[in-house]
């Protein structure tokens, strides 16, 4: 295997191997890369939610070379035609196994053949095999990366929500709590046999919801506002009134209202098992989906912006930009 990558770079950007695919379930597949180069990866927190980059080879096509890559790379990749350079999507880093030169990152990837929304990246991943070679983006030990929202601070409880786009971030993200952590995550999946086995605390409930032919997002709010006990509904939300690029976090804000660190919420002790005192939440997954539960926690329940993360993983309808 080649290591693309420049020491130079303040990034991994390899090239790796498939070493193996299990299929989890009716909508995801597991697939494990590898390469020497990946012993310089790692991170100085836990993982959490760490998002990487995969890029996929064009449909019959080769896979775009990066030998030699530098800090313009990424800017040459985007001038080729995409026909030629093939595509690039956002992913999360499910676990990690081995050390030194047996690295290897572990990656869950949904399948949206059943909904009609199969992508680049989904299709790629129903027909993966051991063997397949795509170029992988992610930290670099020691370097700045970025790429983690689960930022709970010194909140007392969590609350967890995505579809199936953030499970594997969720799921990842349960496995690295605290054994005292204190909150609930809601799942929602396509079918019922897309339910997980997964490592959490104790403390931390964790309710999967399949969906099973109802409509995408229809379980989550409700799901959420019962646990919070709030006396509000779901709001609809128009889709000219959905930002595609959806990403509120105690950090960052796609509408441009906070961009860099700001002063930590004060976080009040709970009473009980409910309300929006003491919580952070971090949701994650469709674009309106994630805006109707925003509009839900901060502006009928006044949970303050600095409790919560929401994230638009995706838009449905419309092609994810590489």
């Amino acid at each position: 295997m080649t290591a693309l990558s420049s020491p130079a770079l303040p990034l991994l950007l390899e090239e790796v191997e498939v070493v193996s695919v299990q299929r989890l379930s009716p909508s995801f597949v597991r697939v494990e890369l590898g390469s020497p180069a990946l012993a310089e990866f790692g991170v100085d927190q836990p993982l959490y939610d760490q998002r990487i980059k995969l890029i996929f080879p064009p449909a019959g096509g080769a896979l775009a070379s990066f030998v030699g890559a530098d800090e313009g790379w990424m800017q040459a990749w985007y001038a080729r035609p995409a026909e030629e350079r093939g595509h690039m999507r956002t992913y999360t880093v499910r676990d990690v196994r081995g050390e030194g030169a047996d690295t290897r990152i572990v990656v869950d990837m949904v399948l949206h053949e059943a909904d009609g929304h199969a992508g680049p990246g989904s299709s790629w991943a129903a027909r993966a095999t051991v063997g397949d070679r795509i170029a992988l983006m992610c930290p670099r030990r020691g370097m700045p990366f970025g790429g983690i929202e689960f930022v709970p601070g010194s909140a007392s409880r969590v609350v967890i929500v995505g579809d199936e786009t953030a499970v594997p971030a969720a799921c990842a993200t349960l496995a690295l709590l605290p054994n005292d952590a204190q909150g609930a995550a809601f799942l929602e999946v396509p079918l019922a046999a897309d339910v997980q086995t997964v490592q959490h605390p104790v403390g931390v409930s964790v309710t999967w919801l399949p969906r099973d032919g109802a409509e995408l997002g229809s379980l989550l709010g409700p799901a959420v506002l019962e646990h919070l006990g709030a006396p509000v509904a779901v709001a609809e939300v128009a889709d000219d009134e959905v930002d595609p690029d959806l990403w509120e976090t105690p950090m960052y804000s796609s509408s441009g209202e906070i961009d860099g660190p700001v002063e930590a919420a004060p976080v009040t002790a709970p009473a009980s098992g409910t309300g929006t005192d003491g919580v952070y939440a971090w949701i994650a997954g469709e674009s309106k989906v994630v805006t109707s539960l925003r509009r839900a926690l901060v502006n009928e329940l006044g949970m303050d912006r600095r409790q919560v993360s929401f994230m638009g993983y995706w838009r449905r309808g419309v092609a994810m930009k590489s």
